[in-house]
């Protein structure tokens, strides 16, 4: 990484600074003379790619830093070095100007992500502009108080999705410990009465349970439900100590988890009070109902509606709230990575719903079963437009009569689930790749068997069935059979290198769409002229990359973030391809998921299509950037697989 030295910064003609500070705000409102003062006093320096221009709360402001040609990206480094993209800011924009104001160091990392020019204003100069002139001022201390400007990707949502309200950022800015009050606790030799009275005096919804010779030692938790459901409807004696009702042990968030990670944790466990801990020590609780209050549109809501659904068609309408959802999530600064798994844990959520009413309507099935997900299903990294992946494996049928029964319940179970899917507004398989094909409805050891045979004759059929099911999870049901799938799935690939050589050369036939020269590769006539696939030529090749290593390592994550991130940890890959690799992933699921949000707000169909004449500067050159990790990568797989 390159260093900024103050010593290389060069005077500037006067003309040529009038002119760009006309072509931005807020210094176009400022008068001829006024311009002119601050163009014979500002200066212009040159940063090459990958330059380190401002350190957090290390670097003093001596100049408000203003992007003439360019580009930089903002962001917070902590103790283990995890970085968090803040944004990128392009031609027009400027660096520094907060800390200026509040005489503080910067406050964010400043880097180049490529060649860029600035202009560097005085600090005295801009302090006294801040002074002098109300607009002025007043453009800079609205900017900061408007803290979209500070998430994630900025640019890409700031200019194409706009906001329906004023509200802060909560689930992305505050952290779990801020919403944590007094802690509320009881010994675990307490009566239930006591502890029933101790709530209702400080009007709480749950105590935390500790040991009676140490405060410290927290082992459970009772809440008003243990009360309603253990005690009041089963007539247990209040008498009774709290140990009776109390469970245990208590599930725990790290004080420093943002409200949006909680909220995810919640939602994919179910459980409602989780444990704030800080330094060792649990501080408090924090509730699905402190979220809840953070926002009027908390995906929780629709999470509890959904599992509160007592009929399949209350189901239907409720999955079209999603994208509702989903859109609140990316103009408050959700990355791609906490919108797709919010998509899959809230599509999950009505698959499971819906599943278990089905069940109440068939009947208990004749053996243990497990939907299973494949895909980009099974990847979680399901968009707005998803196709139906899915499978059924169930526990091998004991005789021929319990064989029979499966097949009948599990053909009607199947058609009824996919028709119910298809009303929730997940489109069909083209390619049928789901429960209701008999191919795709197997016992477990029939499951076995494919992926025996997928795997010892790699054909180009059998290695596009991989790419398809070897990226399964659970769904629903019995998960125990799809872990013992995946178990019996890596005893089979360990060691067939052969495999592995036909997945990694099928797997970079997609070339990166940039041409010789850097252009768009875009399609050349048809009905996408002119636009690229971003999902075709710009995600798979990174998600095939991930998956020809994961098998290889046996890596059990289907994610491609999760699994990138698993190979890093593994030093199966340099941790420098693992950063580039996922932030370029990330980028590119951001454009197609504001492409398609785009597209529904505007009542089109979504797509993968995106225009690149609708980026800006910007944006078009970040995922210029990003296709070009993509030869990286193949570079690590040809490497692995020559040909000879």
């Amino acid at each position: 990484m390159t260093t900024f030295s103050d010593n290389d910064v060069h005077l500037v003609a006067p003309e040529v600074a009038i002119s760009f500070f006309k072509g931005i705000m807020p210094f176009n409102i400022l008068d001829e003379e006024t311009l002119r003062y601050i163009a014979r006093h500002c200066r212009i320096d040159f940063f090459p790619k990958g330059t380190r221009i401002l350190t957090a709360d290390v670097t003093e402001l001596t100049h408000l830093y203003l992007i003439q040609r360019g580009g930089v990206k903002a962001f917070l480094e902590d103790d283990n070095g995890e970085v968090t993209l803040k944004d990128f800011r392009g031609e027009g924009a400027y660096v520094g100007a907060l800390a200026i104001i509040r005489g503080t160091a910067a406050n964010l990392n400043i880097e180049t992500v490529e060649d860029t020019f600035c202009f560097l204003l005085p600090r005295e100069i801009f302090l006294d502009l801040i002074e002098k002139q109300a607009s002025f001022a007043h453009y800079y201390l609205k900017s900061f108080s408007e803290k979209i400007v500070t998430t994630a990707y900025n640019e890409l949502r700031h200019h194409k999705v706009s906001r329906r309200s004023n509200e802060d950022l909560y689930l992305f800015s505050i952290k779990v410990g801020d919403l944590v009050k007094t802690l509320r606790k009881v010994a675990v030799t307490a009566t239930i009465q006591e502890a029933a009275a101790l709530m209702s005096t400080h009007r709480v919804g749950c105590l935390l349970v500790h040991d009676a010779a140490n405060e410290e030692n927290i082992v459970g938790i009772i809440t008003d439900r243990d009360l309603r459901n253990k005690v009041v409807a089963a007539g247990l004696n209040f008498q009774q100590p709290v140990q009776t009702i109390m469970s245990g042990p208590v599930q725990t968030v790290l004080s420093q988890s943002l409200c949006f990670d909680v909220l995810l944790k919640m939602m994919d466990t179910g459980i409602h009070h989780l444990a704030v801990e800080r330094s060792g020590r649990i501080i408090g609780v924090v509730t699905s109902h402190d979220i809840m209050l953070l926002q009027g549109h908390s995906p929780y809501y629709l999470f509890k509606e959904i599992r509160g659904q007592q009929q399949i068609s209350g189901l239907y309408a409720l999955a079209r709230k999603i994208p509702d959802v989903i859109r609140g999530l990316i103009g408050e600064g959700a990355k791609a990575g906490n919108i797709t798994q919010m998509i899959a844990i809230l599509n999950d959520h009505i698959l499971g719903r819906m599943l278990t009413l089905l069940e109440k309507e068939m009947g208990a099935p004749p053996v243990p079963y497990c939907w299973l997900l494949m895909g980009s299903e099974g990847r979680r990294e399901q968009t707005f437009k998803t196709d139906q992946d899915n499978a059924i494996i169930y526990t091998d049928p004991a005789d021929e009569e319990q064989k029979h029964a499966a097949e009948n319940y599990f053909k009607a179970f199947a058609a009824k689930a996919i028709d119910h899917l298809v009303n929730c507004g997940y489109p069909l398989c083209p390619g049928e790749v789901m429960a209701t094909n008999p191919r795709w409805c197997q016992s477990l050891s029939a499951w076995k068997r494919y992926f025996e045979h997928w795997v010892a004759e790699p054909d180009p059929q059998e290695i596009r069935y991989a790419t398809i099911f070897f990226d399964f999870r659970a769904g629903f049901g019995e998960t125990a059979l799809a872990d013992e799938l995946r178990l019996h799935l890596n005893k089979q690939i360990t060691g067939r290198d052969l495999f592995l050589f036909h997945l990694a050369r099928q797997s970079m036939e997609t070339r990166a769409p940039l041409s010789f020269f850097k252009n768009f590769i875009v399609e050349r006539d048809g009905e996408h002229k002119n636009r690229l696939d971003i999902k075709k030529q710009g995600l798979t090749p990174f998600v095939n990359f991930a998956r020809v290593l994961s098998l290889k390592h046996c890596v059990k994550e289907t994610n491609t973030l999760a699994r990138l991130k698993a190979l890093m940890e593994g030093e199966w890959i340099q941790n420098e391809l693992w950063s580039s690799a996922s932030e370029a992933y990330e980028l590119q699921m951001q454009q197609r998921l504001v492409h398609q949000l785009r597209q529904i707000e505007a009542g089109i169909l979504p797509d993968n299509y995106i225009d690149p004449a609708d980026l800006s500067d910007l944006e078009r050159r970040m995922l210029k950037d990003a296709f070009a990790v993509i030869e990286r990568l193949y570079g690590v797989l040809e490497q692995m697989y020559p040909v000879t």
